[in-house]
């Protein structure tokens, strides 16, 4: 037994893992700084979805006026929502990928332009940027997975 916790550590050595693990956890932290701005803008602008979330304003009608949406608010929970649909799939994708045997310098380029591009697409959706830059820093991140994907499909089934 203890024989086999001692393989199973051993993967924190690998070059490839190691960088997996430092990208995939910026990227998870960004994701969770979102719900944090999320947060923000919901106090700054007064607007919540929930009665109980109101009861430092008053109670009944008085607070009810604080049951609205806030179009600051929608804008960083789209956010959210955006690296929900794209940064966990990175997550899962990236790990077999990073344990299908890549080399380390493809390996880093995929981890870093996909973390690259989802820190741009955020900074894209709250300032907000003029469109392209958003679509395109998406679909730079989007592709990125699908690279990673394509590799980890090739590696197992031989493509």
């Amino acid at each position: 037994r203890r024989g086999e916790m001692a393989r199973s550590t051993q993967l924190i050595h690998n070059e490839v893992f190691r960088a997996y693990a430092t990208y995939a956890t910026i990227v998870l932290l960004k994701m969770m700084l979102m719900s944090l701005i999320t947060a923000y803008f919901r106090i700054t602008r007064k607007a919540f979805v929930n009665p109980e979330d109101t009861a430092s304003f008053g109670k009944g009608e008085s607070a009810k006026k604080y049951l609205r949406t806030d179009p600051d608010v929608e804008r960083a929970r789209r956010g959210h929502l955006n690296d929900l649909e794209n940064i966990v799939p990175f997550f899962g994708i990236g790990l077999l990928y990073a344990l299908s045997g890549p080399e380390l310098s493809t390996a880093l380029l995929h981890f870093r332009i996909f973390t690259g591009a989802r820190i741009l697409h955020t900074f894209a959706y709250l300032i907000p940027l003029p469109q392209p830059g958003r679509g395109l820093s998406w679909a730079v991140g989007y592709a990125v997975t699908f690279s990673m994907a394509y590799n980890v499909l090739k590696a197992a089934w031989l493509l």
